[in-house]
Protein backbone atom coordinates (compact mmCIF):
# COMPACT_ATOMS: atom_id res chain seq x y z
CA UNK A 1 0.00 0.00 0.00
CA UNK A 2 1.37 3.27 -0.61
CA UNK A 3 1.63 6.63 1.16
CA UNK A 4 -1.71 8.70 0.03
CA UNK A 5 -1.96 12.59 0.37
CA UNK A 6 -4.95 13.96 0.05
CA UNK A 7 -4.58 17.84 -0.48
CA UNK A 8 -8.05 19.36 -1.50
CA UNK A 9 -9.35 22.86 -1.94
CA UNK A 10 -12.73 23.96 -0.97
CA UNK A 11 -14.27 27.26 -1.27
CA UNK A 12 -17.85 26.48 0.14
CA UNK A 13 -17.30 23.35 1.87
CA UNK A 14 -18.38 20.90 -0.29
CA UNK A 15 -15.12 19.63 -1.72
CA UNK A 16 -13.97 19.46 1.53
CA UNK A 17 -17.06 17.22 2.55
CA UNK A 18 -15.91 14.64 0.10
CA UNK A 19 -12.13 14.97 0.32
CA UNK A 20 -13.01 13.76 3.88
CA UNK A 21 -14.69 11.11 2.96
CA UNK A 22 -11.96 10.02 0.33
CA UNK A 23 -9.53 10.48 2.86
CA UNK A 24 -11.54 7.58 4.66
CA UNK A 25 -11.46 5.71 1.87
CA UNK A 26 -7.68 5.93 1.04
CA UNK A 27 -6.38 6.15 4.54
CA UNK A 28 -4.16 9.05 3.77
CA UNK A 29 -2.78 12.37 4.99
CA UNK A 30 -5.36 15.55 4.49
CA UNK A 31 -4.25 18.49 3.63
CA UNK A 32 -6.18 21.96 2.61
CA UNK A 33 -4.53 23.92 0.02
CA UNK A 34 -5.47 27.78 1.37
CA UNK A 35 -6.20 30.70 -0.51
CA UNK A 36 -3.92 33.79 1.45
CA UNK A 37 -6.84 35.55 0.77
CA UNK A 38 -9.74 33.69 1.62
CA UNK A 39 -12.69 33.66 -1.31
CA UNK A 40 -15.88 35.55 0.28
CA UNK A 41 -19.61 34.69 -1.50
CA UNK A 42 -19.10 37.77 -3.69
CA UNK A 43 -15.53 36.57 -4.89
CA UNK A 44 -17.30 33.55 -6.35
CA UNK A 45 -20.15 34.95 -8.21
CA UNK A 46 -19.61 33.36 -11.35
CA UNK A 47 -22.52 35.60 -12.87
CA UNK A 48 -20.74 38.50 -12.29
CA UNK A 49 -17.94 38.84 -14.57
CA UNK A 50 -15.97 41.13 -12.59
CA UNK A 51 -15.67 38.72 -9.10
CA UNK A 52 -12.73 37.76 -8.21
CA UNK A 53 -13.02 34.11 -9.43
CA UNK A 54 -14.70 35.24 -13.10
CA UNK A 55 -11.37 37.19 -13.81
CA UNK A 56 -9.17 34.16 -12.46
CA UNK A 57 -10.65 31.64 -14.84
CA UNK A 58 -10.54 33.96 -17.42
CA UNK A 59 -6.96 34.19 -16.99
CA UNK A 60 -5.12 30.53 -17.12
CA UNK A 61 -1.91 31.92 -16.00
CA UNK A 62 -3.85 33.22 -13.35
CA UNK A 63 -1.80 32.01 -10.09
CA UNK A 64 -3.47 33.04 -7.04
CA UNK A 65 -1.14 33.16 -3.84
CA UNK A 66 -1.85 29.92 -1.38
CA UNK A 67 -0.69 29.98 1.88
CA UNK A 68 2.64 28.37 2.57
CA UNK A 69 3.09 24.65 1.65
CA UNK A 70 4.06 22.44 4.29
CA UNK A 71 4.52 18.86 3.09
CA UNK A 72 7.54 16.89 2.62
CA UNK A 73 6.42 14.93 -0.59
CA UNK A 74 9.03 12.62 0.46
CA UNK A 75 6.38 11.37 3.19
CA UNK A 76 4.02 10.34 0.08
CA UNK A 77 3.96 8.48 -3.59
CA UNK A 78 0.50 9.23 -4.22
CA UNK A 79 -1.00 12.63 -4.19
CA UNK A 80 -5.36 12.71 -4.45
CA UNK A 81 -5.92 16.56 -5.51
CA UNK A 82 -9.59 17.49 -5.03
CA UNK A 83 -11.14 20.64 -5.81
CA UNK A 84 -14.58 21.95 -7.05
CA UNK A 85 -15.22 22.16 -10.99
CA UNK A 86 -15.32 26.23 -11.93
CA UNK A 87 -16.06 26.85 -15.64
CA UNK A 88 -15.49 23.38 -16.74
CA UNK A 89 -11.97 23.05 -15.42
CA UNK A 90 -9.99 22.97 -11.98
CA UNK A 91 -9.54 26.43 -9.91
CA UNK A 92 -6.19 28.03 -11.01
CA UNK A 93 -5.64 28.03 -7.49
CA UNK A 94 -5.23 24.40 -8.18
CA UNK A 95 -2.12 25.11 -10.38
CA UNK A 96 -0.70 27.24 -7.68
CA UNK A 97 -0.49 24.76 -5.43
CA UNK A 98 0.87 21.66 -7.91
CA UNK A 99 3.79 24.19 -9.25
CA UNK A 100 4.80 24.42 -5.66
CA UNK A 101 5.80 21.26 -5.40
CA UNK A 102 8.46 18.73 -6.80
CA UNK A 103 5.54 15.66 -7.85
CA UNK A 104 8.46 14.10 -9.81
CA UNK A 105 7.80 10.21 -9.99
CA UNK A 106 4.65 10.77 -7.45
CA UNK A 107 1.26 9.53 -9.16
CA UNK A 108 -1.32 12.24 -9.11
CA UNK A 109 -5.01 11.50 -8.46
CA UNK A 110 -7.31 14.42 -9.15
CA UNK A 111 -10.91 14.32 -8.09
CA UNK A 112 -13.52 16.74 -8.32
CA UNK A 113 -16.72 17.93 -7.44
CA UNK A 114 -19.24 19.77 -9.39
CA UNK A 115 -22.97 21.30 -8.66
CA UNK A 116 -23.53 20.73 -12.52
CA UNK A 117 -21.15 20.58 -15.42
CA UNK A 118 -18.42 17.48 -15.87
CA UNK A 119 -14.73 17.00 -15.15
CA UNK A 120 -13.92 19.06 -18.22
CA UNK A 121 -10.45 19.63 -19.56
CA UNK A 122 -9.21 19.70 -15.84
CA UNK A 123 -6.73 16.81 -16.40
CA UNK A 124 -5.10 19.44 -19.43
CA UNK A 125 -4.12 21.93 -17.25
CA UNK A 126 -2.97 20.22 -14.23
CA UNK A 127 -0.61 18.45 -16.53
CA UNK A 128 1.02 21.86 -17.21
CA UNK A 129 1.65 22.14 -13.98
CA UNK A 130 3.46 19.13 -12.43
CA UNK A 131 6.72 17.45 -13.68
CA UNK A 132 6.94 15.58 -16.58
CA UNK A 133 8.06 12.53 -14.90
CA UNK A 134 4.51 12.93 -12.38
CA UNK A 135 2.17 9.71 -12.91
CA UNK A 136 -0.50 11.79 -13.84
CA UNK A 137 -4.13 9.32 -13.57
CA UNK A 138 -7.43 10.37 -15.59
CA UNK A 139 -9.21 12.80 -13.02
CA UNK A 140 -12.87 11.72 -11.75
CA UNK A 141 -16.17 13.85 -11.04
CA UNK A 142 -17.51 12.67 -7.60
CA UNK A 143 -20.40 14.10 -5.94
CA UNK A 144 -20.54 11.50 -3.30
CA UNK A 145 -18.43 8.83 -1.90
CA UNK A 146 -20.19 5.83 -3.58
CA UNK A 147 -19.62 2.28 -4.40
CA UNK A 148 -18.47 2.68 -7.59
CA UNK A 149 -15.71 5.72 -6.12
CA UNK A 150 -14.91 3.98 -3.94
CA UNK A 151 -13.66 1.38 -6.45
CA UNK A 152 -11.84 4.06 -8.11
CA UNK A 153 -10.27 5.69 -5.39
CA UNK A 154 -8.68 1.58 -3.96
CA UNK A 155 -7.42 1.32 -7.49
CA UNK A 156 -5.57 4.61 -7.38
CA UNK A 157 -3.89 4.47 -4.07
Amino acid sequence: MSRVLVAYFSASGRTKSIAEKVNEVVSGTLYEIKPKVAYTSSDLNWMNPFSRSSKEMRNKSSRPEIEEVNINLDDYDTVFVGFPIWWGIAPTIVNTFLESLDLSGKKVVPFATSGGSGYGKSNELIKTSISESAALVDGKLINRVDEDAENWLKENV
